[in-house]
């Protein structure tokens, strides 16, 4: 049994809002000779394969790298946080229309969660609502920031309230990752942008009191929570050393709240994953593998199953904690 709760899908056919709308840079997908092309306005942004919108495709290369269920959720482009409220409340309906019916077709394969207009609060907790109560979602997927505000805002606070209250688990995912303008060589954003950004995801959660203020809501966070796990202890220290720049919001200590949170498992290396356990608990790290996308676990749990951790750790991992989170067993 494996259940992988990062993987990321689109539909095959979308709209042309920035047509539309008559303004941004929405994607679209336009198939070209065999090939699509996620294009960004006019332009192309990304060229992806079948895999990327085609549940057949992504069934066949499930069994053969012996995933049971994947967890489905959007490209964090296509979250359009930037948009007017009311286009981006339609981008994210129909983003969650399709995962819905990628699910109802395979239920047995596919998990979905859905995404919404993080921009218009109200909106949010109104789509986040017909996800869990219509369409069955377990819960949503979530950007580190929402157009430049950390998550320790309290614009986003009745958003957390109504999640917690509904039981709806969260799946906060890198975008837009600060100083990407400066780092655009070498393909920096993603390999030190992203895990900066998760970590200032978590922080900022930690310390503005989120995590405290809304103690059952069930938060999971990309890429082995980024580099928080590695630098939990100079935050610690921050924390000692400087209350009075770092608890200015929350006075407990950083540390009181590994254990409340999970990460997934995309860490790459044994080593790291070896201190990820260490870390964060066997209990808090679900199987994750960024299907399909090159930075992704190409076997998804091979890293887990390789490193003879035993029987009870290795289901925990690759697919109890998933269930926990996602609340699927009570």
């Amino acid at each position: 049994m494996k259940i992988d709760i990062h993987t990321h899908i689109m539909p095959e056919h979308m709209p042309n809002w920035t047509q539309k709308f008559g303004y941004g840079e929405f994607i679209h997908l336009e198939h070209r000779n065999c090939e699509a092309c996620m294009m960004k306005g006019d332009k192309v942004f990304r060229m992806v394969e079948a895999n990327s919108y085609q549940a057949d495709a992504r069934i066949k290369e499930m069994n053969e790298t012996e995933v049971t269920i994947q967890v489905l959720s959007t490209i964090p482009v296509l979250f359009n946080y930037w948009a007017k409220p009311q286009d981006g409340y339609e981008t994210a309906r129909f983003f969650n229309d399709h995962i819905a019916e990628t699910v109802t077709k395979e239920p047995k394969r596919f998990i979905g969660l859905g995404t919404v207009p993080l921009q218009d609060i109200d909106l949010a907790i109104k789509e986040m609502d017909r996800c869990l109560n219509e369409l069955k979602m377990p819960g949503l997927e979530i950007g580190s920031n929402i157009n430049g505000k950390n998550l320790s805002d309290k614009y986003f606070f009745p958003f957390y309230e109504a999640a917690e209250k509904a039981g709806c688990a969260l799946f906060v995912h890198p975008w837009e990752m600060m100083g990407e303008d400066q780092m655009q060589k070498y393909w920096l954003p993603w390999l030190v942008g992203m895990p900066a950004e998760t970590a200032r995801a978590i922080c900022s959660m930690i310390f503005g009191g989120v995590f405290e203020q809304f103690p059952k809501l069930r938060v999971a966070f990309a890429h082995g929570g980024g580099s928080f796990p590695f630098t939990i202890g100079r935050i610690k220290h921050g924390y000692d050393v400087r209350p009075d720049l770092v608890a200015v919001d929350n006075s407990v200590s950083p540390e009181e709240y590994i254990g409340k949170f999970w990460v997934d498992s995309l860490v790459h290396n044994k080593k790291s994953m070896e201190f990820l356990i260490d870390v964060m608990g066997e209990d808090k790290i679900c199987l994750g593998s960024d299907y399909p996308f090159p930075l992704g676990e190409h076997h998804p749990g091979k890293l887990i199953e390789k490193m003879k951790l035993g029987k009870k750790t290795e289901k925990k991992l690759l697919y109890k904690n998933a269930e926990d989170w996602l609340g699927l067993v009570e």
